[in-house]
């Protein structure tokens, strides 16, 4: 099933079967003419998936919230900020901070396309990946501690993989092999209509209409932004430039929220699950 591809792909938790019967022979994708590619049907199915990106961030949203609701009555909010960051990183088995990091040396390090995609091809970690991942987790931590309520727990990693879903059918691969270029070619408008219903739905029911409409398209423009920074650096979008994505479309929904129902708080809404956490 789809559903269960796009679960493996952002997610380390374990769906039935691993690929749909009859796919287990690489697929030949037509880079042209002449050059047909072969790929991974396990990564097709995931670009066949992309509906299911949203409701994916909702289940790791609905884990982050009952951890939440578990942890709140004993320990105070900074701790439970920091378990829900680690449980993120867990659930998620790191994937897209690992792709943060090599996207990030990548860009740093490299002086030609050639180089950043040889950079991020090494499996070495060097210091800008390294200071990439330590800042967006200091903000990750910031931004929870400082606006720390179920509803935005839920949110925020729906909001994110949503917007990965625009960026894959918009921005070119980075190049003709990998995960990039397999999920890019089984994508498809379709599935990003999907998405953007589920998306709109949580956002809606849990922030309100102005205030969960205004964080999608605002997101959505900040990510658009980073990918065409990241496809002039690379000349498209690889795989672990999708991870990085990821992570910065988790900060960007963080902030935007806090932004909002700070400086704009006739945009609120409602927040049904909002709960005051003890002092």
């Amino acid at each position: 099933m789809s559903f269960f591809a796009a679960l493996r792909f952002l997610t380390i938790i374990p769906g039935p079967g691993h690929m749909e019967p009859g796919l287990s022979r690489p697929t030949r994708v037509a880079v042209s003419a002449d050059a047909p590619v072969a790929v991974d049907n396990s990564l097709l199915q995931v670009g066949r998936s992309i509906a299911y990106f949203p409701v994916v961030g909702l289940i790791i949203g609905i884990i982050l919230s009952l951890l939440y609701y578990g942890l709140h009555i004993i320990l105070p909010a900074p701790v439970v900020s920091a378990v829900i960051l680690a449980a993120l990183a867990i659930i998620t088995g790191a994937h897209h901070l690992d792709g943060l990091m090599d996207t990030c040396d990548g860009m740093v390090a490299g002086k030609t396309r050639e180089e950043r995609l040889a950079i991020m091809s090494d499996t070495r970690v060097g210091a800008f990946g390294i200071t990439g991942a330590c800042v967006i987790l200091i903000l990750k931590y910031a931004a929870i501690s400082s606006s720390l309520t179920p509803a935005m727990l839920i949110v925020f990693p729906v909001i994110s993989r949503w917007a990965l879903t625009g960026a894959i059918l918009i921005f070119p691969p980075a190049k003709t092999s990998g995960a990039g270029f397999a999920v890019k070619s089984s994508a498809d408008w379709r599935g990003y209509i999907l998405a953007t219903l589920a998306a709109l739905a949580v956002s809606i029911v849990l922030n309100g209409l102005v205030m969960g409409t205004t964080i999608l398209a605002c997101v959505l423009a900040l990510i658009y932004f980073a990918g065409l920074i990241l496809t002039r650096l690379y000349g498209g979008l690889s795989g672990d430039c999708y991870g990085a994505l990821v992570e910065i479309g988790e900060v960007l929904a963080l902030l935007l929220y806090i932004i909002l129902a700070r400086f704009m708080p006739s945009l609120q809404g409602f927040d049904l699950l909002k709960i005051t956490l003890p002092a």
